[in-house]
């Protein structure tokens, strides 16, 4: 609502300042319903660029607004240094035009470039990243053809933004348009793995195209760290060598073969467990127990052992998005019991 008033404000202003055009002693001019009908077109097509793109980049706009105004007073400032050399010259304010034209496209155009840099968000300026989160991941060749980052994604534990640095993507297709079968399908899979995470709406996935000078004639793995260490961000990779170099400079290191470490089962298969049967289970002569942290526990022939603690030896562990399942085979009675 308050957008359509301004808009509708917006036409009453045009309409006014029409027609002030057409009337004002000091606007006089020969054609004055051309004037009147100029500012109403122009307002129109104001209006329709508004209502079309109904979706504005704030740093673009920033950007724009930023580098007009710091274009416009460097103008000021090179036109009274030149006041002396042009005060004879009668081409002096065509030339500040012209100075002031190139001044102010320059400036914009160095925002616009820069805003991966530097944000700039009205009504005040905030240097910062544009990435969201507290620390971007930055992505490599190894993680995205492993394909488990995808995986780690679609659990929503990713808050953090990842970089797909534009470097690594080339290596990445290069790997694909090779000639050998087996790093051409790896190449491949870490292709369609870098789509799956474009489609995945839970996470943001950015491609930085930005090459930075200190990041020229270094292989791709010291480019990563420098990257990491320029946008202050963690590496993401499974490769056990990059890990080390990224330590060595001090860049914090997300290694997804820890993480699977870490998440792995608490007891393998072989193992004896003593837990205390509750109930009986559902199939003919299952008993159920519980760990203390609510793992549930299926013992093989323990029925008639419902209120004992009792000794058995893990067959398998089941993992599933409701929990974590052990299954084991009764061996005798726990001395506790």
């Amino acid at each position: 609502m308050a957008l359509i008033i301004l808009r509708l404000v917006f036409l009453m202003v045009a309409a006014g300042l029409a027609t002030l055009l057409i009337t004002g002693e000091q606007f006089r001019s020969e054609y004055p319903w051309v004037d009147f009908i100029g500012v109403i077109t122009i307002a129109t097509i104001v209006l329709a660029i508004d209502v079309l793109v109904p979706r504005k980049r704030l740093d673009i706009i920033s950007a724009v607004y930023f580098g007009a105004l710091v274009g416009l007073f460097l103008t000021y400032v090179i036109g009274v240094a030149l006041t002396p050399l042009l005060q004879a010259n009668p081409y002096s304010e065509k030339i500040i035009l012209v100075v002031g034209m190139v001044v102010c496209y320059s400036c914009i155009s160095l925002l616009m470039q820069t805003k991966d840099d530097f944000r700039f968000v009205i009504p005040y300026i905030e240097f910062a990243k544009e990435v969201k989160g507290v620390k971007p991941y930055i992505l490599d060749t190894s993680v995205v053809i492993d394909g488990r980052i995808a995986d780690l994604a679609d659990t929503c534990i990713l808050d953090n933004p990842l970089i797909m640095p534009r470097f690594v993507l080339a290596e990445l297709q290069s790997i694909a348009d090779s000639g050998d079968k087996m790093r051409r399908a790896r190449g491949r899979r870490g292709l369609d793995v870098l789509n799956r995470l474009r489609n995945n709406q839970n996470v943001e996935l950015k491609i930085y195209d930005r090459e930075h000078p200190d990041l020229a004639a270094q292989p791709v793995d010291m480019k990563l760290v420098l990257l990491a260490k320029t946008l202050e961000g963690k590496v993401v990779t499974g490769d056990f060598n990059l890990n080390k170099v990224a330590r060595l400079h001090n860049v914090p290191v997300v290694n997804l073969n820890e993480v699977a470490n870490a998440l792995k089962p608490v007891f393998l298969p072989g193992e004896r467990v003593e837990v205390k049967i509750v109930k009986v289970g559902e199939e003919v002569g299952q008993g159920v127990g519980y760990l203390d942290d609510g793992t549930m526990i299926v013992v093989e022939n323990a029925r008639d052992h419902v209120g004992k603690l009792v000794v058995l030896t893990v067959t398998s562990v089941l993992q599933t998005s409701a929990g974590r399942m052990i299954f084991g085979r009764f061996e005798q009675l726990a001395r506790k019991s």
